[in-house]
């Protein structure tokens, strides 16, 4: 398995990490970021990857904490590879989503009967939800927004994907048997929970049906989901005081036990994704000096 993640505040790139069991992590590459920005102050946050149905992999991240300074611009970042080693050169994928202020961790569901990419990410829209503006930290009452595409060139126009009716961020999306699950944080701090939650539905593109409670502690964020057996593992990035990296385990999506007490992660692993990879891609990175 392959965890890819940031450090600090993602200036220095994405760095990877490989485990056989998904609870001993090991850094590759020496400890070093395995894809170095290309452009100068751009940042390489929250990395995504997922495998397409023709095998080449793809990733995403976000690239900055607002739009651009310099020319206003708000995009997510984007590059693709065969062999997770050698990577294509890094695209600006524009939003053009009127009145966000961000983009922040984008994530992709390939639909397999549309036969297309959903790409989805968290954006505040400056009047669209006023009331959870006037009490949201810094005025964000962020949803989750998607465009779709059959090959990361062609893009439709930005839509409103999810909506809990609160301030949310950081959803992640995996087939769990015959439904989809989608993991996101709660952003609201009054009342507190930045914790996780769960969404349901039928179909990738939704509707998302969310559930009423939240199943972890406060001050997480950034999940992302794999099955190992029976078991699945929730990962999450604890950002509060003493910041870790931790996971929640479950069988059935109603019971949870914290396991981040037998986890062991590289320093400063930060939000990211966990995928499965072949044994030839994990000795190739394995190899990396």
């Amino acid at each position: 398995m392959l965890f890819a993640s940031f450090r600090d505040n993602g200036d220095t790139g994405v760095f990877f990490a490989l485990s056989d069991d998904g609870y001993r992590w090991a850094a590759a590459a020496g400890g070093r970021p395995v894809v170095r920005p290309e452009r100068p102050g751009m940042l390489m946050r929250d990395p995504f990857l997922a495998r397409g149905p023709d095998g080449r992999w793809h990733m995403l991240w976000t690239t900055g904490w607002t739009r651009s300074k310099a020319d206003r611009s708000l995009t997510i970042g984007h590059a693709s590879s065969s062999d997770l080693v050698r990577w294509t050169s890094q695209r600006l994928i524009p939003i053009p989503l009127e009145g966000a202020r961000n983009a922040w961790a984008p994530e992709a569901v390939w639909h397999p009967k549309q036969k297309q990419w959903i790409v989805f990410w968290a954006s505040t829209v400056s009047g669209r939800f006023p009331e959870g503006e006037a009490g949201g930290e810094q005025g964000y009452d962020h949803r989750i927004w998607a465009m779709r595409t059959p090959d990361f060139e062609r893009f439709t126009a930005p839509e409103l994907f999810f909506d809990p009716g609160f301030n949310a961020i950081d959803a992640t999306i995996v087939r769990a048997g015959r439904r989809w699950l989608m993991v996101f944080k709660d952003e609201r701090r009054e009342p507190l929970a930045k914790n996780l939650r769960l969404a349901w539905a039928d179909d990738p593109a939704g509707p998302w049906r969310a559930e009423p409670a939240s199943f972890t502690k406060s001050w997480i964020e950034g999940p992302s989901v794999i099955r190992l057996g029976r078991d699945w593992l929730v990962y999450f990035d604890h950002y509060g005081k003493p910041q870790h990296y931790g996971a929640y385990r479950t069988r059935d999506w109603k019971r949870f036990e914290d396991v981040t007490a037998q986890m062991s992660f590289p320093p400063g692993h930060r939000h990211g994704t966990v995928v499965r990879i072949s044994r030839a891609e994990a000795a190739r990175l394995r190899a990396l000096r």
